[in-house]
């Protein structure tokens, strides 16, 4: 590599790094091969014993602590943990799984849901002397968390709460850290207080004894064999009649007096549940974070690759292309590096707001509900990329993608169940849709259908959540662009943001019509909801591309290096008509673009990839990913 692509390349990593590169370049110190995936497939047993020794040597480290606030024994860097964490991605997805569960779903449920009397657990969970898990999810209950069936029912006699699960489908399903490790659960269930139930509240329940046999009451199954993620002890736990203190409560939102009376800061039921779960955001930004790393780790194997292997002399000159010389394999890689750098973009702004959340800096309401619905979005939109990029990418780099050796095995089976953890994709988009169709009220958080019709019927033009969200800047470039479908040039910024924020625009408000039936006298409800799903979750992912775009616009804008900036606007200008090709069916059918102009972007497209060739391997080099995480057979300079 010259000097100067040298430098080219660092300018354009450390771009991508973003605000919180320090901790992405501590999280790169770590050793492959002790934090690594394993060479090849272990025994499950072998694989969980692997990563729980993992998890104990990274307790040692400063990533955990930073997740925690100073009073609770942790330093308050959370916008820095979630950044480290987003590297282990790279390496063995079980240790993110794993690592994840243990300082962020359990951690962070202790630490966000918790009052002053859990503060003295926090530091032996940054610690790994207390190993817990995060018990949410039921064989009957997955996406309506409102609807668990395990209850928590108050015992004032003896100033306990006695968890039970009352029928099979009560069961906690897949729990990471259950099946082995965990000693303490946090439990969620419904609240019962004489009888009538609060809703769903969290609390901790020992579920070992100190010699590692269930506690008494709990029965723990283990999961078994899964299609990824095998150093992960999934488990299931039930609960029959099981006691634990009245303090063993997470009560911020919701706790029960030494007099056995209940008291919540947010009288509404269903605020007060949602707001409990908004605490508990970063999970979900954790997900996006470690999907993207897996999916860059894909890209940059199968770019280099493309950059080695020759295939089909050239006509008449006896000489093999590369592969990364033909069309197709630019158009089959090329757009995926480009959306995976908006996705980086997208989740360091994000990781930012996060941080100004949790540390206290920000705390308007709206703001922290838009940062709820940016992280459903952006969860959606990566998750989705990572499974799309590493089967294009597998199938890219042809029998040597199949072998375990070169990675591409692993990578897809323990990614496919991010599309599902942390929220299933196609239920987030409805939470999106829901959080466009108007403003916030008392109501937040009420995802039945009435709700959302309710949401529906009041929109009113200009009323689409977040509109106002586009910066100056984007708002700027948007109005300088030409309106008229004859002056449409795709190399302008503007149009592009126009052309996304447009069909953004008229899916919100079209559904919002189409919703405004169900006020009608004969109205069915569920029926006109139902009928208008597939509109409702086009119309959230159209607002998530647009936000992934205007985020990499921002991006490029703020880019001080002029040399890495001419690179990164084709780049954005790649990701940016891609996303709007993509719907090019959508554009012609709603008379925004004509045929011949749909047929020019594509045109387009092409060139824009071939003026990237000469740059892909740089581009993914840019990712940082350390050498020593990517071993493989299938490259020469392996």
């Amino acid at each position: 590599m010259t000097d100067e692509r040298s430098a080219l390349t660092a300018s354009l990593r450390h771009h991508l790094d973003g605000p919180r590169r320090a901790a992405r370049d501590e999280a790169r110190r770590l050793d492959g091969a002790a934090f690594g995936h394993p060479p090849g497939p272990l025994p499950m047993s072998e694989h969980r014993t692997r990563v729980a020794a993992q998890v104990r040597e990274l307790a040692k480290a400063t990533f955990p602590a930073g997740g925690f606030p100073e009073h609770q024994g942790g330093t308050g860097r959370y916008g820095d943990s979630v950044t480290a964490f987003e590297m282990f991605g790279h390496l063995d997805l079980s240790l993110f799984v794993k690592a994840g569960v243990q300082w962020g779903l359990f951690g962070g449920a202790v630490s966000l849901l918790g009052l002053e009397r859990h503060d003295a657990l926090v530091p032996r969970i940054i610690s790994g002397e207390a190993q817990g898990c995060f018990a949410m999810t039921e064989t009957g209950h997955g996406s309506d968390v409102q609807g668990l069936l395990t209850t928590a029912t108050f015992d004032p006699s003896a100033d306990e709460i006695v968890v039970h699960s009352p029928e099979p489908a009560a069961r906690k399903d897949y729990i990471g850290g259950a099946a082995n490790d965990a000693q303490l659960a946090v439990v969620f269930a419904q609240l019962v207080i004489g009888g009538d139930s609060q809703g769903v509240h969290a609390l901790l329940v020992p579920i070992r004894t100190d010699d590692g046999s269930p506690a008494p009451g709990v029965t723990i199954s283990d999961c078994g064999d899964k299609l990824g993620l095998q150093g992960v002890d999934n488990g299931r736990l039930l609960f029959d009649h099981v006691r634990v203190p009245r303090t063993n409560l997470l009560g911020r939102y919701g706790d029960i007096a030494e007099d056995g009376t209940y008291s919540s800061p947010i009288e509404n039921p269903n605020r007060r549940f949602f707001t409990m779960l908004g605490a508990l955001v970063r999970g979900r930004i954790s997900v996006a974070g470690g999907a993207g790393a897996a999916a860059r780790s894909a890209l940059t194997l199968a770019t280099r690759y493309a950059a080695e292997r020759t295939q089909f002399p050239a006509p008449g000159t006896g000489v093999e292309p590369v592969l990364l010389d033909y069309r197709t394999h630019q158009r089959r890689l090329l757009p995926r590096i480009a959306a995976a750098y908006g996705l980086l973009y997208a989740e360091n702004e994000l990781v930012g707001a996060m941080d100004d959340v949790l540390s206290g800096r920000v705390t308007d309401e709206q703001e922290r509900r838009q940062l709820e619905t940016r992280a459903a979005g952006i969860k959606v939109l990566t998750t989705r990329h990572t499974t799309d990029t590493i089967q294009e990418c597998r199938e890219a780099c042809g029998g040597a993608g199949y072998m375990w050796a070169n990675r591409f095995a692993w990578l897809k089976s323990d990614t496919d169940i991010f599309t599902t953890f942390e929220g299933d994709n196609t239920v987030l988009l409805q939470l999106v849709a829901k959080a466009l169709l108007g403003e916030y009220e008392d109501t937040f958080g009420d995802l039945d259908t009435a709700g959302i019709v309710r949401f529906g019927a009041r929109l009113a033009a200009g009323t689409v959540l977040e509109r106002s969200a586009m910066r100056g800047l984007m708002q700027r470039i948007v109005d300088a662009a030409p309106g008229r479908e004859e002056d449409v040039t795709f190399a302008i910024r503007g149009t592009q943001l126009r052309l996304l924020r447009d069909r953004e625009e008229h899916l919100v408000e079209t559904v919002a019509r189409r919703l405004r039936r169900a006020q009608e006298p004969d109205g069915d409800t569920f029926a006109v909801f139902n009928n208008c799903q597939d509109h409702l979750v086009d119309a959230a992912e159209a607002h998530v591309e647009r936000l992934v775009v205007e985020a990499f616009a921002a991006a490029v804008e703020e880019c001080p290096d002029p040399d890495a900036q001419a690179v990164l606007v084709r780049v954005c200008d790649l990701h940016a008509l891609t996303t709007i090709e993509k719907h090019k069916a959508w554009y012609v059918e709603h008379d925004r673009l004509s045929p011949a102009r749909t047929k020019a972007l594509t045109a387009y497209v092409n060139d824009i990839c071939a003026e990237l060739r000469p740059h892909a391997t740089m581009l993914v080099d840019a990712f940082g990913i350390p050498d020593a995480w990517l071993t493989t057979e299938m490259l020469a300079t392996s």
